[in-house]
């Protein structure tokens, strides 16, 4: 198979191949592995791939075949580097598979390599000292987004049609919008951190994908969901596949609009145009829109604080552990300034303190929880303003302590954390892009807990309203000519 012709199907059209014996395992992950040959080195969105089984282990599923990638972090594939994206980390070698990585390879996912990530995913701009910046594929000087920007940039640019991601504060739904592509942040509890972590973060991180089309996600969710023997959270089981809900209907919604973000950030004007506009495209498919005020349930400083307390200590005793690990130094040579600060601030960390914080995540979950007793779904940008150029952070990190990171990182993408913080589903879905510089502009959709069903249902619709598929980015495997950029839908 050609890798023109590859680039052009998702991963469901990509099994349906297989299934019918069309095409083989092996002869898709030979196009996987021309696409990241031909596009990976302008966006060094792949850190390592290698050559995997040419047959699933999975047998006959929805995704049997299809070459993936998993990010470098949060998920453990037995033999070969989680390096966390960090000099810490740097040559880990996991011991065995997480109960997640289980669960790709029953798949039937083909795993050939892994996706950058910033430094212990501690950013929302994928530019690490380990492996370098990557790139958007829609612009090579803008961020792809964090943390799982390199999953982004690899599925925009065609390398595989969706790829693994995490979320802890926006870092599937970030690169998602950045790259101008479906990700959705399942409900806490929904899939399984274990065997090695009960929760990350206490239960602010959660695992997913980020994909090019909705069906896409909801197959993969429909394959690694579920609990496993020793789990805290649990998700009531969905009444239907979450690929059935794709297709139907969503009814009339009563969507409430939150354009400008809490703490007084200002949203960019493309982005508060997109969000007039979709207001008016989910109008027209017969929903209920209007301007919400959603209680945070805390005073935004509060917020911020309370955050880099819960934060900066589950990053201090992760640090503890590697360094024990791998018995190097916690230090500069090892670690990048903002993660260092972060390091030195969670120390100093007290356990009252950390108690408080998570007091004020469970205030803030009842307080976002009422909001859906008056919406059934909530409508923001994903993010306030266009993609970053790259090093937008960089003077930052080297002056912040650890406190002052923490609120910048908030202060770019203040709409998606609390999501996180309440355990609720969001979604980022491309619906539009800016008129001008053609960059995708995310929306982002979020539920109460455990309603992926809605968000599923209403992405579905929205896909079929304003088709995304035909916009690629200027750097794309789906190319005759290295550079071509085809015009946005």
């Amino acid at each position: 198979m050609r890798v023109t012709e590859y680039a052009g199907f998702d991963a469901v059209g990509l099994a349906e191949l297989v299934a019918k014996g069309e095409v083989s395992p092996a002869e898709l992950q030979a196009a996987a592995h021309e696409a990241v040959r031909a596009v990976n080195p302008r966006i060094n969105a792949v850190v390592e791939t290698w050559q995997a089984d040419d047959e699933p282990a999975g047998g006959s599923t929805p995704l049997a075949g299809v070459p993936f990638l998993i990010k470098d972090i949060g998920v453990a594939m037995a033999g070969l580097r989680m390096e966390l994206g960090s000099r810490l980390a740097a040559g880990n070698v996991s011991g065995a598979d997480s109960f997640l990585m289980r669960r790709f390879r029953r798949a039937g996912l083909v795993t050939f390599g892994r996706t950058a990530t910033p430094e212990l995913a501690y950013s929302n701009t994928t530019e690490p000292v380990l492996y370098g910046a990557t790139r958007n594929p829609w612009d090579l000087g803008r961020s792809a987004g964090g943390s799982s920007g390199g999953a982004g940039a690899a599925v925009a640019a065609g390398m595989v049609p969706i790829a693994h991601a995490t979320d802890a504060a926006g870092s599937i739904r970030v690169p998602a919008s950045c790259n101008g592509l479906f990700g959705l942040k399942p409900t806490r509890g929904r899939v399984s951190a274990g065997p090695y972590a009960d929760e990350v973060f206490n239960g602010l991180a959660v695992q997913g994908g980020i994909s090019r089309t909705v069906r896409d996600s909801a197959a993969l969710l429909d394959l690694i969901r579920g609990p496993e023997p020793g789990d805290p959270y649990f998700a009531q089981e969905p009444s239907r596949p979450y690929a059935e809900e794709v297709t139907r209907h969503p009814g009339t919604l009563r969507i409430g609009v939150l354009a400008q973000a809490w703490g007084g950030h200002r949203t960019a004007a493309p982005v508060a145009d997109a969000v007039s506009r979709t207001a008016r495209l989910l109008e027209s498919l017969g929903h209920r829109v209007e301007e919400a005020e959603v209680d945070l349930g805390a005073d935004w400083e509060e917020f911020v604080l309370a955050s880099a307390r819960q934060w900066t200590a589950n990053l201090a005793a992760s640090i503890d552990e590697l360094a024990a690990a791998t018995g190097r130094p916690v230090d500069s040579s090892t670690l990048e300034p903002p993660t260092l600060a972060g390091y030195h601030y969670g120390q100093r960390v007290s356990g009252p303190q950390f108690v408080a914080a998570l007091e004020l995540r469970n205030r803030i979950a009842r307080s976002l929880a009422r909001s859906f007793d008056a919406y059934d779904l909530l409508l923001t940008p994903t993010l306030p303003e266009l993609p970053v150029p790259l090093g937008t952070h960089a003077q930052a990190a080297e002056e912040l302590d650890g406190l002052g990171w923490l609120r910048r990182l908030f202060d770019l993408s203040p709409f998606t954390v609390a999501f996180n913080v309440a355990g609720t589903p969001a979604m980022s879905v491309p619906v539009t892009a800016d008129a001008e510089t053609g960059l995708p502009i995310g929306m982002q959709f979020a539920a109460g807990y455990g309603r992926e069903d809605q968000l599923f249902r209403l992405a579905g619709q929205l896909e079929q309203a304003s088709p995304w598929s035909g916009r690629t980015p200027a750097v794309w495997a789906g190319n005759e000519a290295p550079g071509h950029r085809l015009a946005i839908a």
